[in-house]
């Protein structure tokens, strides 16, 4: 059982691949191509670069903000930014 609470074949019928490829995976002895790493990421609901387990970047969906409240965006992190870090 994953942590997600799929099993190995719940996983691998998902992505039309074999069990044993899946396993393969999590026992490190291959990885997974780009198609899969995005299917996955999709699939689980994180990036690609977090299972990549690359450095940790906020990324945040704008797609349901309206154009004036995108371009706010930036100026609430710059604020956020110089709250916690006064110098």
């Amino acid at each position: 059982m994953t942590v997600s609470g799929m099993t190995q074949s719940e996983l691998a019928k998902k992505l039309n691949i074999t069990r044993s490829s899946v396993n393969a995976w999590e026992m490190g002895l291959s990885t997974p191509s780009t198609t899969y790493i995005v299917e996955l990421a999709q699939l689980f609901h994180v990036s690609s670069v977090y299972l990549l387990g690359l450095p940790k970047n906020a990324t945040i969906d704008i797609s349901s903000l309206s154009e004036r409240e995108i371009q706010l965006v930036p100026n609430l992190i710059e604020y956020f930014r110089t709250k916690n870090n006064p110098d």
